[in-house]
């Protein structure tokens, strides 16, 4: 079992850190310890080697003087209360100027350096630069975000189910005209939330949800509500196919209410 890079670090009294320099220099990762005020006290060439030429020296620097604008006071403070309470600190995420001439986003992995008598007089840290990572999040996170803001605004209603045939999403259209909440619909089989009690098509064929999984079909069905009242609908349903692996997720279905 890995043990958190954190405990590892909280098992380090300041005497055993300081017995392993060499140790410490060759780590690959940024690492850094603070005395009680947050003056930076030790750094390995990890560090320094990410420390932005022209900022002096980096020994005897305040911690605050790395990190963004809007991030110096909320560090401070809760640095501060770190010192006060001998709490173990979590994993936080900061933004820290570095030698790319830009800010990037570092985990901070950090634990409290005590004395003999188990006081606070300290944090060690050790970085991981999640830039690329965060920025990934953030995009995929947008691209989520707009999808279901177009989903949102269709006026037909949209149904989308995995491979299993379960609801994973409905847009409030889906909503409106069969009258289940998105809430209630999640997690129920197709079938059984829209009943189909007949379906016809150009090619005649019939619809059920493996047909639907191997190709995209059209036609003009006839479906009960949550109320169990029938609803004449035109149907499309379409197989979603993930781009990278060529599989099969699941359906995505389009309801349109025929008057």
């Amino acid at each position: 079992m890995v043990r958190p890079m954190n405990e590892i670090l909280a098992t380090m009294s300041p005497a055993q850190g300081n017995a392993l320099p060499d140790a410490i220099d060759e780590l690959p990762l940024p690492y850094i310890e603070l005395d009680a005020q947050g003056m930076v006290t030790r750094a390995n060439r990890a560090t320094l080697a990410l420390y932005p030429t022209g900022q002096g020296e980096l020994i005897g620097k305040m911690a605050w003087e790395l990190v963004a604008k809007d991030e110096k006071e909320a560090s401070c403070a809760a640095y501060v209360e770190f010192m006060k309470t001998g709490e173990g600190p979590p994993l936080v995420l900061r933004s820290i100027f570095d030698h790319t001439g830009e800010f990037r986003s570092y985990e901070m992995h950090r634990s409290v350096m005590r004395d003999a008598e188990g006081r606070p007089i300290g944090m060690r840290m050790i970085g991981v630069n999640v830039t690329q990572m965060k920025r990934s999040l953030e995009e995929a996170t947008h691209g989520r975000i707009w999808m279901e803001n177009v989903l949102r605004s269709m006026a037909e209603g949209v149904i989308v189910t995995d491979a299993l045939g379960f609801v994973r999403y409905a847009n409030p259209a889906a909503e409106a005209l069969l009258g289940w909440k998105v809430e209630e619909l999640k997690g129920k089989v197709i079938e059984k939330v829209v009943p189909l009690l007949s379906y016809v098509s150009g090619d005649k064929t019939h619809l059920n949800f493996t047909m639907a999984l191997e190709s995209y079909r059209k036609g003009i069905a006839t479906i009960l509500d949550r109320e169990r009242h029938e609803l004449r609908v035109e149907i499309g349903t379409s197989p979603m196919i993930d781009k990278d692996s060529g599989y099969t997720t699941g359906v995505v279905s389009v309801l349109r209410k025929l008057e």
